[in-house]
């Protein structure tokens, strides 16, 4: 882990996602959990622990790892690298060749949160294609059917309307802002919210 602030950004892409889809049984998502790929299916060999994954199709339960041939030969639909100034250079060239030539990972997104650059690639034809940026510099994930995009410094989840996907804390404080207002406009006709 790199700093308290990669851990945090990690946090929200899984928490915002987890709770999104908080009806859904049908996908996996973590965050600094090693995926194991092993073609000899050694758990002592080829592995990488991607910042931010998403696996669709499969149980949502927890798990101590992905083992990409106790799962089915399934391996993630999106992973997302945070770079750092020690990691960028292996996750724009050595993971992603990982990712693209023997997970085959059908999109892949890093994120630089000291330049705010965001990058993602689907594959075609077995090769990673850069994906365009839409108008507010987002990027659409077909596979999440949701944007990957910038908001207040942090790397977010965005829906097909431009809602970024709050976190469950998030969430419960803007809750709390909903009965506040409540509240005042009935202490506005003259009524103790409180009383009722």
């Amino acid at each position: 882990m790199e700093s308290d602030w990669h851990r945090k950004q990690m946090q929200v892409l899984i928490e915002s996602l987890e709770s999104h889809w908080r009806d859904r049984q049908d996908f996996y998502c973590s965050g600094n959990l090693t995926i194991y790929y092993s073609l000899t299916q050694r758990k002592s060999e080829d592995f990488r622990g991607p910042d931010f994954f998403v696996v669709l199709g499969c149980e949502r339960r927890e798990r101590r790892s992905w083992t990409v041939w106790q799962e089915g030969g399934r391996s993630p639909n999106v992973i997302v690298e945070i770079l750092s100034e020690s990691t960028a250079e292996i996750d724009r060239g050595l993971k992603k060749q990982i990712y693209q030539d023997v997970l085959r990972v059908p999109e892949y997104f890093w994120f630089d949160p000291k330049s705010l650059e965001l990058c993602g690639f689907h594959i075609t034809e077995g090769q990673y294609v850069l994906l365009e940026t839409s108008a507010p510099g987002w990027l659409w994930s077909a596979q999440l059917e949701l944007y990957f995009g910038i908001h207040q410094g942090r790397l977010r989840l965005i829906t097909a309307d431009g809602t970024v996907i709050p976190t469950p804390m998030e969430r419960a404080e803007q809750a709390e802002q909903r009965v506040e207002r409540l509240a005042q406009r009935l202490r506005e006709q003259g009524v103790d919210p409180n009383a009722l």
